[in-house]
C-alpha cells in the first residue's frame, strides 16, 4: 500500500487488510533519507508506505522493478499519474478516477473494484497459456507432418501421402481441434504461480524442446507404420500413414491440454467443444477411409477392423509419451519444492 494518508490511519486499513501483518511503515519524509540502494533493500520488505509524495511513488515503483518484480500500479489521483506511467502496468479508477490518472494508465476498472484486477489477470494468463496451447499443438503436427513427406523417401516408401491427404489433415486437424483449445479453462495454480518473464520468447519453458521429440515421434510411428504395412500389406499402407498421423495429432491436442497436470486429473469434460472437435474429427477419418465417396476422391482404402484397430492405438503413443513427460516434470517440481523447503528448515 502506497498513499498520502496518515500513517495511523494507513495502517489500520492495512492491517484489517491483513497487508500490513509482520511488516513496517515507511513514511515520505523516510524515504527522502535513503538512499537508492537502501530503498531496494527495504522496499521487498515493506508492505505500507504513507504520507509519501509524487516523486516518493515514482521511487518505490522503480525500486521494486530494479529488484526484478512485476509491478502493478492503482490510482486514482493526478499524484498517481507519474507512478501509473512508470509501472510495467497501471490501472486507473474509472468512477472516481481522475482524466490525468486514467491517461497515464494502461487499464482503467469501469467498477472500480480491485476484484475486477484479479479476473483480468486470471483471463490474461489463461489466454496466454491458450495461446502457447494452440503453438504447440499446431507446429509439432506441421513439423511431423513435414518429417514423414521429407524422411519417406530415403526409407523406400516413396510419397506416404498424396496432396489431398495433406490438405485434408490440415483441414480436420489444424481446424476445429486447434481452435477449440482457445475454450481450455483456467488450469490449477493459474493465480499461484510467478509472473514469466517478459522478455521470454514463446518457445521458452520447453515449449520447443516439445515440438521436436514430440514432431519426431510422430513421424517415426507413421514411418514405421508405413514401413511395416509396404511389406506385410501394400495395397492399404498409405491410408495407414494417412490414418496413424491423423489420428496421432487427436491424441497430442488432448494430451496438451494442460501444461503439467494429467488429463485424467483434469477431466475430459473440462473442455467439450474441444472433446466434440476430435470425436468430430474421428468421424470424418471414418467417412474418409470407408465412404465410396471419400476413397475416390482421396484415394484411400478401407481398412480392415484390426488394422484400423493397430493405428489407433499406434496414435494413442503419442498421448502416453506427452503423459510420461507431464509426469516427470511434475515429479521434478515437487522434489525441488521439498529440496527449497528443507533447505530452508
Amino acid at each position: 500500500m502506497i498513499t498520502g494518508d496518515h500513517p495511523l490511519t494507513a495502517w489500520h486499513i492495512a492491517t484489517e487488510l491483513g497487508i500490513a501483518e509482520g511488516g513496517r511503515i515507511l513514511t515520505g519524509r523516510e524515504l527522502d533519507r535513503l538512499s537508492v540502494e537502501e530503498l531496494e533493500d527495504l522496499v521487498s520488505e515493506t508492505p505500507v508506505f504513507a504520507r509519501v509524495s509524487p516523486e516518493n511513488k515514482l521511487d518505490v515503483v522503480e525500486a521494486l522493478q530494479d529488484k526484478g518484480h512485476i509491478v502493478a500500479m492503482t490510482g486514482d489521483g493526478v499524484n498517481d499519474a507519474p507512478a501509473l506511467r512508470k509501472a510495467d502496468i497501471g490501472v486507473a479508477m474509472g468512477i472516481t478516477g481522475t482524466d490525468v490518472s486514467k491517461e497515464a494508465s494502461d487499464m482503467v476498472l469501469t467498477d472500480d473494484n480491485f476484484a475486477t484486477i484479479v479476473a483480468a489477470v486470471e483471463q490474461g494468463r489463461v489466454i496466454y497459456d491458450n495461446i502457447r496451447k494452440f503453438i504447440k499443438y499446431l507446429l509439432t503436427s506441421n513439423s511431423a507432418e513435414i518429417l514423414v513427406m521429407l524422411v519417406s523417401p530415403f526409407l523406400g516408401l516413396g510419397l506416404p501421402l498424396l496432396p489431398l491427404q495433406i490438405l485434408w489433415i490440415n483441414l480436420v486437424t489444424d481446424g476445429p481441434p486447434a481452435l477449440a483449445l482457445s475454450a481450455e479453462p483456467a488450469e490449477r495454480g493459474t493465480m499461484r504461480r510467478p509472473p514469466h518473464l517478459p522478455e521470454e520468447t514463446v518457445f521458452a519453458r520447453g515449449l520447443g524442446r516439445h515440438v521436436l521429440w514430440v514432431g519426431v515421434l510422430m513421424a517415426l510411428v507413421s514411418l514405421g507404420v508405413g514401413l511395416w504395412y509396404l511389406r506385410t500389406a501394400p495395397e492399404i499402407w498409405q491410408t495407414m500413414v494417412f490414418t496413424t498421423l491423423t489420428l496421432s495429432q487427436m491424441s497430442h491436442v488432448m494430451a496438451v491440454r494442460s501444461g503439467d497436470e494429467s488429463l485424467f486429473r483434469v477431466g475430459l469434460l473440462s473442455n467439450k467443444p474441444l472433446l466434440g472437435a476430435v470425436i468430430l474429427t474421428f468421424v470424418l477419418q471414418l467417412l474418409a477411409i470407408y465412404v465410396p465417396f471419400f476413397q475416390g476422391f482421396l484415394e484411400t482404402e478401407a481398412l480392415p477392423i484390426v488394422d484400423f484397430a493397430i493405428a489407433v492405438a499406434l496414435s494413442t503413443l503419442i498421448f502416453w509419451a506427452v503423459e510420461v513427460e507431464k509426469w516427470l516434470a511434475r515429479r521434478k517440481r515437487s522434489h525441488e519444492g521439498f529440496s527449497v523447503e528443507g533447505s530452508a528448515r
